[in-house]
């Protein structure tokens, strides 16, 4: 580490905060300091405090067959670890006592410790009915079962329920009958990670375009990101996601090709973004219960595949992309989009671990239903991408204009929050959908960078973001007893797309808290890690972080080429719009840029968002512009106004967690819910409207035609939590069992209803047909009991998906999401779709159609148990 003194210029401090301080050369965190010792050469004494602060008492769960199985939400287990090295014996299903609020001391690191489960109440329930009944009324089948879990809030156990065999978390039999056990090293620690106290520049970067400023910390955070984008580089040319990881993931380089490497890299952005096409349609690589379309952001491929035409101007690129995009966006509309709010489908954008930033009632079939602000912005502007391509090749466009158009007004129509002046989370529910209170960071910042915000909500929105210490969180609040991931989770990624958004809209203050967050986390950990906890600001303590990260990388490096030189590509060529806070005051140069066949030196002089004047090639010029034609050597210079922006309201705050998810049941006289911690009151909504708000825990009605209750808790802080799962009260409800429907499945799945089920698949049934004669019309709320084993629920590409016909007339699709991997007597519901019967004959028809093709292509298959209908109007009355 330096020793060297400071010179007074180098006090100069660029951001200061009660947590850190930034300075040209040197950030500071209490005792740890990172030192710029050159443009080359970064030091850092940073360590991580995870393992200190490794609390004594350890909260945990068991589980079967890695689901949240054992017991009810908010009970779990606990012990507090003396000097002990084996936990007293519990037993599956019982309950624990109330867990102690505080704990003093912390455990030592590398603590070896074994936890002991007697199963017998499981195995019994196996030997004696064939299935054991959980705590919710869930039978789980002998045929199902694949192990016991251990899940917990301490590594190296996790609440990542669906991950806990991965991670080495699987119970093993003992000796002793119905007894079994596993030994874990609590409190992990490895010398080797904190080893690395300095980055020194070791690949060549010299033909990368060269930057130098007066902050010598920014510069040498560009030339360790040039460094780490090079190492990202696979043989085979494709973009590497991360240190840890392989492999090209859609949304990953998607977001990477927009930020930076479609300029830095633009042949190994092709070919990565080749690599994500099957059947002349986008893949949906990753998301919840196989993929698409339960995960739906795969058009951020549409967003960087344009940036790289705008970048090279290659019209081949153009004629290859264009048949690839169109049958994604046809495919998209037919599957995702909502009739009823104009909103399309599926999880948040990026956000794809289901319990991270949804309630945990929700089912992957309620996230294919959900419609979330960021994945909606997406589709938004793979539209509007898609129009401006169709116009350069004379195709048809407005059909697509018209659909994104469309969404645009929905987002603005149903998605903002007026009480807190920027967009909520998410539509969510069944059937009838509630607003989620909570800010989203991505969704956002797309919203202003895409224009869908007015500019008088992009103030709105900027001015009251929830920005926390160390960056600004991907949702806000948190959710409790959630680890920090994207819950209680800072991106480097979302942070720059959010820094973008600020420097676009001129808020000096948030753009300042924006950069700094992202030149602290990289200067101390001497990489671009993907993640960091909210809390302390510390890459350590999240369930999954590497360093080397492309999305991190990419978002580092668009600080200086699309903040402090306000480099933007479009068709007719680049724009530059500088944006530079005071403290980033100065001269700062980029050497040898290639665009097209142009290489480009440009420098800009001074702080401000508004230029005082353009020197192109030693010639005033009004327009900070270079035209796509240009050739050989060109020289910018910029000189900018010296003024601090216009607008710089910001609403820093610290970390705050939301209320816990109320758990209400139905009862004889109406709902009742469990009481939730620090709640004031709690709010009470009937078919998605608000009724009413009440201190009590239950809620009488006797509802004599149809009613979709939810309740919330409000707690102290004026914080609202996620909504209790639909209770939905209805005076009509029609069970049709499926096997009379359909030839029945001689599959010995258990669990079903009636006398069997039906297996539908690629070959199988890939049409059902259910006649229904009804007394009078009205509109129904319709869905389907079924199973599906084909993969895991948190990962995979095997969602079954089929097209709902109504007397001939289509009204969407029905999607059953993967349960478990192997567990086809694991039953749930579809989605649900609201349908309008006819007096007398109806034909319900569920079919295979070409546009239901999932990612996976071969196997699209489910079990069908049931079709439910619920009366929701009748039509006779009207």
């Amino acid at each position: 580490m330096s020793t060297k003194p400071f010179s007074k210029k180098s006090e100069q401090k660029i951001y200061e905060c009660d947590a850190f301080s930034i300075y040209k050369d040197k950030i500071i965190q209490g005792q740890y300091s990172a030192n710029a010792e050159s443009r080359k050469h970064l030091s850092s004494n940073y360590n991580s405090r995870a393992s200190e602060n490794y609390s004594r008492l350890l909260v945990f769960k068991f589980s079967i067959n890695q689901k949240d199985n054992e017991l009810p939400i908010g009970d779990d287990h606990w012990i507090i670890i003396d000097t002990e090295k084996e936990s007293p014996l519990f037993t599956f299903g019982k309950r624990s006592d109330s867990k102690p609020e505080n704990c003093s001391g912390y455990l030592p690191v590398n603590y070896e410790y074994t936890f002991l489960l007697d199963v017998s109440p499981v195995l019994d329930a196996f030997k004696k009915k064939g299935y054991y009944t959980t705590f919710d009324g869930t039978r789980i089948a002998k045929a199902d079962f694949n192990g016991f879990y251990i899940a917990g809030e301490s590594k190296p156990l996790t609440w990542d329920f669906v991950n806990l065999e991965e991670r080495g978390l699987k119970m093993q039999p003992t000796s002793t009958p119905h007894i079994y056990s596993i030994t874990l090293l609590l409190n992990p620690f490895n010398d080797a990670q904190y080893e690395r106290k300095h980055w020194k520049l070791s690949e060549d970067i010299s033909d990368k375009p060269k930057y130098q400023s007066d902050q010598i910390l920014v510069d040498t955070l560009y030339n360790l990101s040039l460094e780490e984008a090079l190492k990202n580089i696979e043989p085979d040319n494709t973009l590497r996601t991360g240190a840890k990881w392989s492999g090209v993931w859609t949304r990953d380089v998607s977001y990477s090709i927009v930020l930076a490497l479609a300029y830095l890299e633009p042949e190994a952005s092709k070919t990565s973004l080749r690599r994500k096409v099957k059947n002349k349609r986008i893949v949906q690589d990753t998301g919840s219960g196989g993929a698409w379309p339960v995960s739906s952001d795969r058009t951020t491929w549409v967003l960087a595949a344009w940036e790289l035409f705008k970048v090279t101007g290659d019209t081949k690129w153009i004629d290859e992309i264009y048949p690839i995009i169109k049958n994604t966006l046809d495919d998209d509309f037919k599957t995702l989009y909502n009739p009823q709010t104009g909103l399309y489908g599926g999880e948040s954008s990026f956000l794809d671990w289901r319990e991270q930033t949804y309630p945990k009632w929700m089912s992957n079939a309620d996230i294919y239903a959900s419609q979330n602000l960021g994945t909606n912005a997406v589709h938004y502007k793979a539209l509007s991408i898609f129009v401006e391509i169709s116009k350069l090749k004379g195709k048809e466009y407005q059909s697509y204009e018209e659909r994104a158009i469309k969404i645009k007004k929905a987002i603005n129509l149903n998605l903002w929050l007026k009480f807190k002046g920027y967009y909520g989370h998410c539509l969510y529910g069944k059937n009838d959908f509630l607003l989620s209170p909570f800010f989203e960071a991505l969704g956002e910042s797309l919203t202003l960078l895409f224009d869908i915000a007015d500019t008088k909500r992009a103030k709105s929105i900027l001015s009251k973001a929830p920005l926390t210490p160390f960056g600004t969180t991907c949702i806000y609040p948190q959710l409790p007893d959630i680890p920090p991931y994207h819950n209680n989770g800072i991106w480097a990624f979302v942070q720059a797309y959010w820094n973008l958004a600020a420097a676009k809209h001129k808020n000096e203050a948030v753009l300042n808290h924006g950069l700094a967050s992202m030149y602290r986390s990289a200067g101390l950990f001497l990489s671009n890690y993907e993640n960091m906890v909210a809390e302390n600001g510390d890459f350590a303590g999240t369930e999954i972080n590497s360093h080397r990260m492309l999305w991190s990388i990419a978002g580092n490096l668009a600080m200086v080429f699309r903040v402090f030189l306000g480099m933007h590509f479009e068709v007719d060529g680049l724009y530059f719009n500088p944006v530079i806070p005071k403290t980033y005051s100065g001269t700062r140069k980029l050497s040898n840029f290639q665009y097209r066949k142009a290489t480009v030196d440009i420098t800009v002089r001074g702080h401000g968002s508004k230029i005082k004047s353009i020197t192109l090639n030693d010639k005033k010029v009004t327009k900070a512009f270079l035209a796509n034609n240009a050739s050989g050597k060109q020289n910018l210079i910029i000189e900018l106004n010296n003024t601090e922006f216009n607008d710089s309201k910001i609403n820093k705050v610290e970390n705050a967690f939301a209320p816990a998810t109320v758990h209400a049941h139905k009862t004889a006289s109406g709902i009742q819910w469990q009481p939730v911690k620090n709640c004031s009151h709690y709010l009470i909504y009937k078919n998605g409207k608000f009724l009413k708000s009440t201190t009590k825990t239950k809620f009488d009605t006797t509802e004599s035609s149809y009613g979709n209750y939810q309740i919330s808790a409000y707690n102290f802080d004026k914080m609202e939590g996620f909504a209790s799962e639909p209770i939905i009260l209805s005076s009509t409800e029609k069970i049709l069992q499926l096997e009379d429907y359909a030839e029945m499945s001689d599959l010995d799945y258990t669990n079903h209803t009636g006398a069997g089920f039906v297996e539908i698949s690629t070959k199988i049934n890939r049409k059902i047909k259910i006649p229904i004669f009804l007394q009078k019309a009205g509109r129904y709320i319709l869905d389907f009991r079924y199973s599906n084993g084909s993969g895991p629920w948190n990962t995979g590409n095997s969602c079954a998906i089929r097209s709902l016909k109504v007397n001939k007339s289509y009204c969407g699709v029905i999607v059953f999401p993967q349960r478990g991997s192997d567990e086809w007597s694991d039953w749930g519901y579809s989605n649900s779709v609201v349908i309008e019967l006819n007096k007398g004959e109806n034909t319900i028809s569920l079919q295979l159609n070409a546009f239901n093709k999932n990612m996976n292509g071969q196997v699209n298959t489910a079990m069908l148990d049931t079709m439910r209908l619920r009366l929701l109007e009748n039509l006779d009355n009207k």
